[in-house]
């Protein structure tokens, strides 16, 4: 693993964690519920962050691990990593967050987290760090607004658009559409003793479904194979959930 083992995982503030994510994730923007941040340290030098919030739709998942309260899950929904980290890394930064998680927030049962792939990737990181894919659909839910921009559409359906009356229904009405691609929703069991509720799926899946991605570029199986071996390496920053 190289110097991967060197790096140091430690939660750090969300102004210095949100910066980072609005320099290095290939959105440009953070996610306004995440509320614990893990910074990845290598020559004592920030060089990657993890950020974990609570679902925006949380009524909506709640219920695909069981038993699970309100309060027993986490969502992945920021991971961002420039170029400076060595092979393996994000992996091993996955694992040690999960770890810290184990030990400081024992109530924790499980993690969720989507790959884009319309703008990033399938999720490859998440498969190497034993999480389960658990869906895997056409993306209709982020939008490509009239002047370029992407937006997810449950942005756009929170209290602060709805109240100016610019929900995602007003925007698909004055144009936006949804951007071509796939959304794949993965999950972690923490606790190993809950259970799944819905159909885990085989990772074949995605390519029968011609949903492989890498660094926003399609590929296939064939090629990802080909890539397997360096998709840690360099810690794309590009790569983030």
């Amino acid at each position: 693993m190289g110097r991967a083992k060197e790096i140091i995982v430690k939660v750090i503030t969300s102004k210095i964690a949100n910066a980072f994510v609005k320099e290095n994730h290939y959105s440009g923007k953070v996610v306004p519920n995440s509320t614990l941040h893990f910074g990845c340290f290598l020559d004592g030098r920030l060089h990657g962050v993890m950020s974990y919030g609570t679902s925006m739709q949380k009524s909506r998942i709640i219920g695909l691990v069981k038993p699970c309260l309100w309060n027993e899950m986490l969502e992945l929904n920021r991971m961002a990593f420039d170029d400076y980290l060595p092979k393996y890394s994000e992996s091993r930064c996955i694992a040690i967050s999960i770890r810290l998680l184990k030990k400081n927030a024992p109530h924790i049962k499980w993690l969720l987290s989507y790959a884009d792939g319309c703008q990033c990737g399938d999720g490859t990181i998440y498969r190497a760090s034993g999480f389960k894919l658990v869906g895997l659909k056409e993306n209709k839910t982020m939008l490509r607004m009239p002047n370029g921009e992407i937006m997810a559409d449950k942005t756009l359906n929170n209290s602060n658009y709805k109240k100016i009356g610019q929900s995602a229904s007003y925007w698909k009405q004055k144009g936006a559409k949804p951007i071509e691609g796939n959304q794949l929703r993965y999950i972690y069991l923490i606790d190993k003793t809950c259970k799944i509720t819905v159909p885990i799926l085989p990772f074949s899946e995605i390519d029968k479904q011609g949903a492989g991605m890498y660094k926003g570029e399609k590929i296939t199986l064939q090629e990802r194979r080909a890539l397997s071996d360096e998709v840690d390496s360099n810690s794309n920053s590009k790569l983030g959930a």
